[in-house]
């Protein structure tokens, strides 16, 4: 289903344009507050609010305060905090609505808004489409000129102290941690936590001014992170994204490790201790190949989802699944939280070394991973990819052929005019011809941008 505003993981687009400005973010305000009155019937509705550190987040915090006060909802205004504070905070105060003004690993010029429900869970695809009517429907009253129900709440210690308490204090006694907040929501809580448990912390991305969030630094810039590790002999490193619910980890030899030898480390550690429920990792179509071999070789599966961690938490929810993740860095601990955390990944991938005496080169090495290639086309329009006769007879044949050893995804970006397609195969000679007839076939198929 197209969609006007939401696109994969909530409302995203540049400062200023259509999605983002202060009038629409009125609007949003004012439609949310209708669509949760009318789901409560008569019961008061609360909301509660935060944001990154974009320059641009506290007049849009206040254009949203306004859509949903003026209906009469009750807003708690958070401050800059991580998005899994947000997701927290809405469920231990049993609000309504949680919503989060944040574009993830987006500059600065770019800003958007994450929703959850009462119970911390990002919005369903049905409830977001819905919202969209209501924006559309919705006139915001003129009278909107002040926020008097909105007050604001500490959120960032009670997260805090719930992540303090999952390991013991100075438990990484001389331990040498890089930690990179990318000048984002957590360059407060993350250090706050480690120090606790007595880390000999080296900190970047650490003063953030409204416009640096994400500029060279944080989980898409591990460059920096790793350099310092090495210099720093450090144990690892730790890399955020701008709201924190991406962690990016680095060994002790600078290596990035891709979310697939993540998830493959946590996953079967827990399995090997009958701790990861129906053995099960729910992850994205997105990963890696070589991660459902490794689990499937003890015993273990995987269940794949569309992309997106929203996708993957109610796949975990449906299921009593306890642990996901994608190869972006989102990982989701079901027992302890209802959203990607980074700080809660970084601090079970802590444990995990602290627990095994292994260091993490060592522990990324539970995965093989496949070789693989992508390729980004361009598209005027996006076809049913069903009705695409010759790219369906392209897979096929590719599929016979790689058997077991290889896999072929095909799918559109939720955000762009583009298709995307990847190749794996345990066998790397046959990656490239196998792109070539899927190009090939898209061309036959679909308008292709010159």
């Amino acid at each position: 289903m197209s969609r006007r505003y939401f696109g994969t993981d909530g409302i995203r687009g540049a400062v200023g344009g259509d999605l983002m400005n202060v009038d629409f973010l009125r609007r949003v305000g004012y439609a949310l507050a209708d669509f949760l009155i009318k789901h409560n019937h008569a019961k008061p509705v609360t909301a509660v609010i935060g944001r990154d550190t974009r320059a641009s987040g506290e007049a849009f915090e206040k254009a949203i305060c306004e859509g949903l006060c003026v209906a009469g909802v009750h807003v708690i205004r958070l401050g800059v905090v991580p998005t899994p504070a947000v997701s927290m905070s809405t469920r231990d105060l049993r609000a309504d609505l949680g919503i989060v003004l944040t574009a993830s690993h987006n500059p600065s010029s770019d800003n958007g808004l994450k929703l959850f429900d009462n119970r911390g869970l990002k919005f369903a695809s049905d409830a977001e489409a819905a919202i969209e009517d209501f924006i559309d429907k919705q006139e915001v009253p003129d009278d909107v000129v002040h926020v008097e129900c909105a007050y604001d709440h500490d959120s960032s210690g009670h997260y805090v102290n719930f992540q303090k308490s999952l390991m013991h204090q100075n438990c990484l006694k001389d331990w040498k941690i890089v930690l990179d907040t990318a000048n984002g929501a957590a360059f407060k809580t993350s250090p706050a936590v480690f120090k606790h448990f007595g880390a000999d912390l080296l900190q970047i991305g650490a003063e953030p001014d409204g416009e640096n969030i994400n500029q060279n630094v944080g989980s898409e810039c591990p460059e920096q992170l790793a350099e310092l590790v090495i210099a720093e002999n450090a144990r690892l490193g730790i890399a955020h994204d701008g709201d924190a619910d991406r962690a990016v980890f680095c060994d002790e030899k600078g290596f990035i490790l891709s979310g697939e030898e993540v998830m493959g480390a946590i996953a079967l550690d827990l399995i090997e201790r009958d701790k990861l429920n129906h053995n099960t990792l729910v992850t994205t179509v997105h990963s890696n190949l070589g991660l459902d071999h490794a689990l499937n070789a003890v015993g273990g599966k995987t269940i794949r989802t569309a992309v997106g961690d929203r996708n993957i938490l109610h796949a975990m929810l449906e299921g009593e699944y306890t642990f996901g993740g994608e190869s972006s860095g989102h990982y989701l601990f079901f027992e302890q939280s209802k959203s990607g955390d980074g700080l809660l990944a970084a601090i079970r991938i802590v444990e995990l070394m602290l627990r095994t005496g292994k260091p993490l080169s060592e522990l990324r090495k539970a995965v093989r991973l496949f070789p693989q290639a992508t390729k980004n086309i361009h598209v005027s329009e996006k076809l049913p990819l069903e009705s695409c006769d010759a790219l369906s007879a392209a897979i096929a044949r590719i599929e016979q052929k790689f058997g077991n050893s290889g896999r072929v995804l095909v799918r559109y970006s939720g955000t762009e005019p583009q298709l995307r397609l990847l190749v794996e195969a345990e066998d790397d000679s046959l990656i490239a011809p196998a792109i070539n007839e899927l190009e090939g076939a898209v061309r036959a198929d679909l308008p292709i941008d010159k």
